[in-house]
């Protein structure tokens, strides 16, 4: 597998877009500080493929998938595998409940030559060529076809993540053999031991059912043969003897039938002939239809004569004018004597209004000056308060005042007192005030009660005027309209003479509908006769026309019951002829069946010599007789012929079920796939010990024994170590030479899909020393190099970055990480 491009959004530190294009990145390096997202890269490889990632801890992390925040996650990787170009996709979507689901999942293998770039252009799903898988379920299947490897197996050889970096180093024996399985393609002799075993199963079923088979099979003696041959010897005899005698039954039977259909039409024409009989009533329809058309004509020209009539009187009720304008001058007579008395009321109504209006006018003049007067009143009444007002004051300051001292007001000596006055002045004019004020307000009520009775009166005298005008008007145009009129008497004689007319047109009317329908009547008695009648001659022609064959007499057209009874007559002559020659037919007849009969009889002896029953159609039965035999012969020949067939059959399907059996027998054991196994191992840690003594200097070298890997130290006197006690960096170390073994060995020897097109390290390069840094280094360099695997390594260590052409710059802020190619 090898990836070509890689496009985010949404996942994890990757909220934003962003695409990886690892195109021509053969060797190339994930750079930049921790926690950036460069491992990121390699889960969303991962994801895509699997639908899970190492470090998240199966599929139940899949809430993982999402950025911080966001409700979708998409993965879109491109990659190639053994030739062909797939496209796989990946979305997650949180749902309202906040769970995180799958919501799209698929595998597609691209058209040949597709370019990458076109992706940029929003092409649809529907694009990108054929699908293999929809649904998460399917693609577990479809992409292990597709990678060749397993998710465990794919963690541990193409895409090493952190943490994972030793599984396959110390990975059980038999997990490690599983993995070599699957790279070597040694499920192949599994799957022919199966299929084998299969095929013997097959074969040994075929076996049991010939065995069945040829049991149901009744051997075939050659007795029973030679009784099959003469049988068909005997029915082919009769078959001949048939033959002969069929033509002559075949004879005496057309004979026979010919003459009974001779009998059969002689007495055919005698019933022709005796149902000749003249209809009954026949004579009667001459005269009805006489009586009718008599009837018929007194009809017409009873309803001529009403329609003339009532056309004369349609011509006088039009010459006596219209009767609606008569009505209308009468009614303007009716109108004006009408109005003439209601104008003579509304003028009297006017001229009481008037002096009535007149009245109240004066009234309201009169309540005027009243008002006037009181309102004078009143005001002196207010003047004369005031003074009273002044004099109380007065007298109330005489309290003070003593004779012969100064008044406190004016300062003046006061030789004497004035005497208090008797009563209040204010008191007085208060009361007058009041009988003052009562009787403005009495005056203006007054004033404003003639005032609206004067304003009543003047809307009642407009009104009578107005009414009294329109009359007037009204009368003018009616003694217009009644210049030239007529008088009433004159005008109501008029509508008299209209109404009498009227009714005598009405009686005319009801005359012509009467005789209209007494003429409909026997018009349609009419029709009727000469319908029956024409139905007479139509019965009689027919009756003719079945006869024609015999030359009937000529008709008499102009009398129908002559006719019928000449041709009545004529019939029965025929008929009597005819009888006569019957009797010797009858004989005819039964002489023909008799001689058939005694064709049948010699036919049916044959049939019973032969030991068959005799059927309706002889030469029928026998062809039936002698193909039934034939066939039996046929059937015995091809049961001998199936029986030795089926014999050779036994044999060939014994030979495969013994072959098959053997077969599954030898490869049931294994021992081919433990041999292959550990020639794959040997090769493994022969590759991966040569890589390790190169990046350790010279002091380690990779054994295995029993499926168990050891380090030989040649530091320590070539001592045998467990792999298990390696420090970290030696772990590295060896684990780094197994996963380029891995790489280099056994793609070569892969024989399934299962190549490693590329190896991706993603683990602690920091904890290597400067000279073992530059060891990894040359070594990565030397397998990038040889141009047949991409190369990939996820490193912040500037050293190792430095050597590598292609890098992939990762930097994250505060809201998204984004990916930057530098280098080559």
């Amino acid at each position: 597998m090898r990836p070509i491009r890689l496009d985010m959004a949404g996942f994890t530190v990757f909220r934003e877009e962003t695409t990886v294009d690892f195109t021509d990145a053969d060797f190339f390096a994930l750079v930049g500080p921790t926690g950036s997202g460069k491992s990121t890269v390699l889960d969303a490889i991962c994801f895509a493929l699997y639908g899970m990632v190492p470090r998240w801890g199966g599929a139940r992390g899949l809430a993982n998938a999402l950025a911080p925040s966001a409700t979708e996650a998409r993965v879109r990787l491109v990659f190639e595998s053994a030739g062909d170009r797939y496209v796989a996709t990946r979305v997650v979507r949180r749902d309202g409940r906040g769970a995180v689901k799958t919501a799209n999942a698929g595998l597609q293998l691209m058209p040949a030559g597709f370019d990458v770039t076109k992706l940029d252009t929003g092409l649809s799903p529907d694009d990108l060529g054929e699908v293999i898988a929809g649904t998460p379920a399917e693609m577990e299947d479809a992409v292990g076809e597709a990678v060749g490897l397993p998710y465990e197996q794919f963690t541990s050889c193409v895409v090493l993540p952190q943490g994972q970096f030793a599984d396959f180093l110390h990975a059980k024996p038999a997990t490690r053999q599983q993995i070599l399985v699957n790279l070597l393609g040694l499920g192949v002799y599994e799957a022919v031991q199966k299929r084998a075993t299969e095929r013997a199963g097959q074969a040994e079923a075929k076996l049991q059912a010939v065995d069945r088979m040829l049991g149901g099979l009744a051997a075939v003696d050659d007795e029973t043969l030679a009784g099959a041959e003469e049988r068909v010897g005997r029915m082919r005899e009769l078959a001949g003897a048939v033959a002969v005698a069929v033509p002559e039954l075949e004879r005496a039977r057309a004979t026979a039938r010919e003459v009974a259909a001779t009998l059969a039409a002689l007495d055919a024409e005698l019933a022709v002939l005796a149902g000749v009989r003249t209809p009954d009533g026949i004579a009667e329809l001459a005269r009805a239809v006489t009586t009718a058309r008599a009837a018929a004509g007194d009809a017409a020209a009873t309803v001529s004569l009403a329609e003339e009539r009532e056309e004369k009187l349609r011509g006088e009720l039009a010459a006596a004018g219209d009767e609606s304008a008569l009505r209308l001058l009468l009614k303007a007579h009716a109108d004006r004597e009408r109005l003439t008395v209601e104008a003579d009321t509304v003028h009297a109504a006017v001229t009481a209004a008037r002096t009535e209006h007149d009245a109240a006018a004066r009234a309201l003049a009169e309540a005027r000056a009243a008002a006037e007067r009181a309102d004078a009143e009143l005001e002196a009444a207010f003047r004369a308060h005031e003074a009273a007002k002044a004099t109380d004051q007065a007298v109330a300051l005489r309290a003070h005042l003593v004779d012969g001292a100064p008044c406190p007001v004016c300062e003046q000596v006061v030789p004497r007192v004035p005497a208090m006055p008797a009563g209040s002045a204010v008191a007085r004019a208060t009361a007058a005030g009041k009988a003052a004020r009562a009787a403005s307000e009495a005056a203006k009520r007054a004033v404003q009660e003639r005032d609206a009775a004067a304003r009543e009166l003047d809307r009642v005298l407009l009104r009578a005027r107005a009414e009294h005008d329109q009359l007037r008007a009204r009368l003018v145009e009616l003694d217009d309209q009644l210049a030239d009129a007529a008088t009433p008497a004159a005008l109501r004689a008029g509508l008299a003479e209209h109404a009498r007319l009227r009714r005598e047109l009405e009686e005319a009317a009801t005359a012509v509908r009467v005789g209209r329908d007494a003429a409909r009547r026997a018009r349609g008695a009419l029709d009727g006769a000469e319908e029956r009648l024409r139905r007479a001659w139509r019965d009689f022609d027919t009756a003719r026309d079945r006869l024609a064959r015999f030359g009937p007499p000529a008709a008499d057209r102009d009398d129908v019951a002559a006719a019928w009874a000449t041709l009545a007559e004529w019939a029965g002559g025929q008929a009597d002829r005819r009888r006569t020659d019957r009797a010797g037919l009858v004989a005819s007849v039964a002489a023909a069946e008799a001689a058939a009969g005694d064709v049948e009889e010699r036919i049916a002896a044959l049939f019973a010599a032969a030991g068959l029953d005799v059927a309706d159609d002889p030469g029928r039965a026998v062809a039936v007789a002698v193909e039934r035999a034939e066939a039996e012969l046929r059937r015995l020949v091809e049961r001998r012929e199936h029986a030795a067939e089926l014999r050779e059959q036994r044999t060939g399907h014994e030979r495969e079920a013994r072959v098959a059996r053997a077969l599954a027998g030898h490869l049931r054991a294994n021992n081919f796939e433990r041999w292959l196994l550990t020639e794959a191992l040997d090769l493994l840690v022969d590759g991966a010990s040569g890589i390790l003594r190169e990046l350790s200097g010279g002091q380690y070298d990779l054994v295995h024994h029993k499926g168990e890997f050891f380090v030989v130290d040649h530091h320590d006197a070539g001592l045998r170590r467990g792999v298990r006690t390696l420090s970290g960096g030696e772990t590295f170390q060896a684990s780094l030479a197994l996963a380029l073994a891995l790489s280099e060995q056994l793609a070569g020897m892969s024989t399934t899909a299962a190549s490693l097109e590329s190896i991706v390290l993603d683990e602690g390069f920091g904890t290597l020393d400067a000279a073992t840094l530059d060891t990894v280094a040359a070594t990565l360099e030397s397998l990038a190099a040889r141009g047949d695997r991409m190369v990939g390594v996820v490193t912040h260590v500037p050293a190792l970055a430095e050597r590598i052409p292609v890098r992939y710059e990762v930097r994250k802020d505060a809201r998204t990480a984004r990916i930057e190619r530098t280098g080559l």
